[in-house]
């Protein structure tokens, strides 16, 4: 029987993605097809990028599912980082082709065309686009998959400006306020551009090696102070996280007249905590003797 991994998992929901990403597309096109609608046209331009990236994390969860190897032996998780950051960057042109849209309609605003049509199949992409986010960010954190986060934060951010679309054309059609329509795509421009900023900032804080947040780093240490029983301290602790992975290192002081085998018993209890706490990690300690103590970091009790 064939044991179905959690990057199998990853990429099950990643290939899905493409899917849904190609379904709404192909539904606010029709909805900005009937309309004429520039907001609309500018959520339809969004489902474009959301289909881009969708293949984008296909490719970076495949790849960095891949073992580690000669060339790679930390193995391939920053590769989703480099999907993240390319939506990021794919974000920030529909944004600017969403503007100059945006300033030509304002220049000659028109009435949109059977809005009651196009309005109902822009609500139904958005509802699948809702539904699909939420199950994205439930996938993407418990497999803590930087590809699927972007996903989800970056559909979220669509079904959000979807919603003020589809109400900004309602008034358009109900009111006549025919400048509305270019306002509406602006908004949704700035707001998607947000995002996209805000997207790569985390991507490339990823690929930088940035150290796990706070309150995981006060937790490895509690951990590790509470398992390293007959130890001395624990210092120069540094973490990073990659992907789904997290790197844990720290110089271990145990007495002087510790045989290997009972420091190297205290180094696997620490190691097997960590692990059950962060899930996917590598752990690296360097076993000192009492005379390399610095007296800070974790002192063991």
């Amino acid at each position: 029987m064939a044991v179905v991994t959690p990057g199998d998992r990853l990429q099950t929901i990643a290939a899905a993605s493409v899917g849904v990403a190609l379904l709404v597309l192909a539904l606010k096109a029709g909805a900005w097809w009937a309309t004429g609608s520039v907001a609309l046209m500018a959520d339809a331009l969004e489902s474009v990028v959301n289909v881009a990236a969708a293949f984008a994390a296909l490719a970076a969860v495949r790849l960095s599912a891949l073992p580690p190897d000669a060339n790679h032996p930390y193995g391939h998780a920053k590769a989703e980082y480099f999907s993240a950051v390319l939506e990021g960057v794919l974000i920030i042109v529909a944004a600017l082709l969403i503007l100059h849209e945006a300033w030509g309609a304002l220049q000659a605003p028109r009435p949109p065309d059977q809005p009651a049509l196009g309005l109902a199949v822009s609500a139904v992409a958005t509802g699948v686009n809702a539904a699909w986010s939420a199950l994205l960010f439930r996938r993407g954190r418990a497999a803590r998959s930087p590809a699927l986060l972007a996903d989800a934060r970056h559909l979220l951010a669509d079904v959000v400006t979807s919603g003020g679309v589809l109400v900004g054309v309602a008034l358009v059609a109900l009111t006549g306020i025919l400048w509305l329509d270019p306002l509406l795509a602006a908004l949704t421009a700035a707001n998607i551009l947000f995002s996209g900023g805000r997207l790569m900032r985390e991507s490339v804080g990823g690929l930088m090696d940035e150290a796990v947040p706070a309150e995981r780093l006060a937790r490895i240490r509690e951990l590790v102070g509470q398992n390293a029983d007959g130890a001395i301290e624990a210092h120069d602790l540094r973490t990073r996280h990659s992907g789904r992975f997290t790197f844990v290192e720290f110089h271990l002081v145990v007495p002087g007249d510790m045989t290997v085998t009972q420091a190297h018993e205290i180094c696997d209890r620490v190691e097997a905590a960590l692990k059950a706490e962060l899930g996917t990690a590598t752990i690296t300690i360097h076993v000192e003797p009492e005379g390399k103590a610095k007296h800070q970091g974790v002192l063991v009790l």
